[in-house]
C-alpha cells in the first residue's frame, strides 16, 4: 500500500503543477505540452515506459478523471493484498484509459463451448514446471492497440510445440494469422479455437515473423507458396479443466505451453505478484499463453505470458493462483501438436 500511496502523491503533484502551468497565458501550446509530458515522465512511477502522452488540455483532463477513478480502484484491489506474494495494483501504461476503453482495445478474445476433460488421474508431477527453462517459449510480445491477443496466444503455442518437437525455436508470424484467418476479426477480436481449427483444416503454414512482420492493424492476407517452409498445425485439443487444475498441470507438462482464454478485466492495473482475488471467470475476453506453474511456496500459481509488452506486469508475465478457476483460466484450454 505504501507504493500505491506514493503513486497517488506523485500524480497529485503532477496535476497541481500542471494546473499552474496551464494557466500561464504567455506559454505557447507546444511548449506547454512538452513541459506537461516531461512532468508526467518525472513524477509517475513508471516514467516514460507508460507512454502517457497528451495532445491537449482536454486530453490531460480526461486522463485526470481516469486516474482519479483508477486510484480508488487500486486502493480497493490492494486492500486484499495481505500476504507478501499477493498481487499489487497501481499506475501502469493503461492508467490513462477508462475501464471501457481498456476493454474495447485489449479484451477482444472470445471462446467456444468446450467439452470437460475426462482423462484418467494424472501421475505425480514436479512441484515446479516451467517451459521457459527448456528454451521453447518465445519472448514477450506487444499487441499494441489491436485486439489480436487470440493470434498471439495461438502463435505462441504453435512455435513452442514446434520447438518441443525438435526444431529450433523461431518466432512465427502473428500478422499472418491476423490477416488470413477470416473466421476471426483480426484486430477486432477472435477465438483461439477458431484460429487453430483454421490452421488444421487449411494446413496453412506459419512463416517466420521476419517474413511477415507485425503491424498492429488489419491488412491484406499474403499467401506464401513455399511447400517446405513454415510451421503447420497437425492437430489440437481444447478442454474445460474447471475443477481439474491438477490435471491441467499434467496437460501443460506433457503437451507444452497452452493457449487459454481468461477474464482479464482486473488485469488493467496489475503490477506483479500472485492474483488470488477479484478475478472473475464470468466473461472470457482475453487470450494468453500458459507456460508453467510453481507450487513450491505457500501459494501455488500459474505462470502466464501476456501480449502487452515487457513493461506490463512482471516483465510481461502474470501469476494466477492455482485452484478455484481464478480468471476463468481453466475454462478453455488448448494444446497444440505440430
Amino acid at each position: 500500500m505504501k507504493g500505491g500511496y506514493r503513486c497517488t502523491v506523485a500524480m497529485a503533484t503532477v496535476f497541481a503543477v500542471v494546473a499552474l502551468l496551464c494557466c500561464q497565458i504567455n506559454a505557447s501550446r507546444d511548449e506547454e505540452l512538452k513541459n506537461l509530458n516531461e512532468l508526467v515522465d518525472d513524477f509517475t512511477p513508471c516514467g516514460a515506459r507508460c507512454h502517457l502522452m497528451y495532445e491537449g488540455k482536454g486530453d490531460f483532463e480526461r486522463f485526470n478523471g481516469c486516474f482519479r477513478n483508477a486510484t480508488e480502484r487500486h486502493a480497493y484491489l490492494n486492500s486484499f493484498s495481505s500476504q507478501p506474494q499477493s498481487a499489487k495494483y497501481g499506475i501502469n501504461q493503461f492508467s490513462s484509459l477508462s475501464p471501457n476503453e481498456f476493454r474495447d482495445l485489449y479484451l477482444r478474445a472470445t471462446s467456444e463451448r468446450t467439452p470437460p476433460f475426462l482423462r484418467a488421474k494424472a501421475k505425480e508431477l514436479p512441484a515446479k514446471f516451467d517451459w521457459r527453462d527448456r528454451a521453447v517459449v518465445g519472448p514477450v510480445q506487444n499487441q499494441q492497440a489491436c485486439g489480436s491477443c487470440w493470434a498471439f496466444s495461438v502463435v505462441g503455442a504453435v512455435q513452442a510445440a514446434n520447438a518441443i518437437a525438435g526444431s529450433r525455436l523461431e518466432e512465427l508470424s502473428v500478422q499472418q494469422v491476423v490477416d488470413c484467418c477470416f473466421q476471426n476479426g483480426g484486430c477486432n477480436g477472435g477465438s483461439p479455437t477458431k484460429a487453430l481449427l483454421w490452421l488444421r483444416t487449411t494446413q496453412v503454414k506459419l512463416v517466420p515473423q521476419s517474413d511477415y512482420p507485425y503491424t498492429a492493424k488489419n491488412g491484406m492476407c499474403h499467401f506464401f507458396l513455399r511447400p517446405q517452409g513454415g510451421v503447420g498445425v497437425g492437430n489440437f485439443t481444447v478442454h474445460n479443466f474447471s475443477g481439474q487444475e491438477e490435471a491441467m498441470k499434467a496437460e501443460l507438462a506433457e503437451r507444452g505451453p497452452l493457449s487459454v482464454v481468461v477474464d482479464a478485466v482486473s488485469w488493467q492495473d496489475y503490477l506483479g505478484g500472485i492474483i488470488q482475488h477479484h478475478c472473475s471467470s464470468r466473461w472470457p475476453n482475453h487470450a494468453v499463453l500458459l507456460v508453467g506453474y510453481d507450487a513450491t511456496g505457500e501459494i501455488p500459481f500459474w505462470i502466464v505470458q501476456n501480449s502487452w509488452g515487457k513493461d506490463w506486469g512482471s516483465e510481461g508475465y502474470v501469476y494466477v493462483k492455482i485452484g478455484g478457476n481464478l480468471c476463468g483460466i481453466a475454462d478453455s484450454v488448448a494444446a497444440v501438436f505440430v
